[in-house]
């Protein structure tokens, strides 16, 4: 059963949720990550660049690759936290065509504790207790859902747009879940 601290999003943390994409699996209980219209940060216009490169399974679910774009998950005491990673050379090669503004985007955006040769794109947090589980011996993906729903939309919104073809849904790798002890 999903609780109202694992459905909303904490302050400051809008567009991370738990719960299920009916369409898709309508017991599961996903990591799902909204992408609004209004987002224009550099890490939010380098995400949607990288959602080129993503590759049709069912109508309107695009995979990515991890080298391309991948989640990292982790658990803090009452919160779990949500990091896109990208390469730097991956966003070098998307970049090779636009325009100079562009192309310095990577270098306004952090570098990766874990790994010089990554940025992070985004990092969301929510208040919740949910540990995203393994299947088949693998993190299972976080849901990317790029819409045109508005800011507020919340995981019953956006999932109905996507059931209606008017968002998709990007899934993304995620690393293995770090030990919290």
């Amino acid at each position: 059963m999903t609780t109202d601290r694992d459905t909303y999003p904490t302050e400051g943390s809008a567009d991370l949720w738990i719960g299920a994409v009916p369409s898709l699996d309508p017991a599961g209980r996903e990591v799902l990550l909204g992408l609004g219209p209004d987002a224009d940060d550099p890490g939010t216009r380098l995400v949607r660049r990288l959602l080129d490169r993503g590759h049709e399974g069912e109508e309107g679910v695009f995979h990515l690759l991890p080298e391309d774009l991948c989640a990292r998950c982790e658990r803090i005491p009452g919160l779990l936290a949500v990091t896109l990673l990208a390469r730097r050379d991956v966003l070098a090669h998307v970049l090779l065509t636009a325009p100079d503004e562009e192309r310095a985007l990577p270098e306004a955006l952090p570098a990766d504790p874990q790994d010089d040769n990554r940025v992070v794109l985004l990092r969301r947090e929510l208040a919740t207790a949910f540990a995203p589980a393994e299947q088949d011996g693998e993190p299972r993906p976080v849901l990317l859902i790029d819409h045109d729903g508005g800011p507020s939309s919340g995981p019953g919104e956006l999932t109905a747009l996507f059931e209606a073809g008017e968002a998709g849904i990007a899934v993304i790798c995620a690393e293995p879940f770090p030990d919290a002890g």
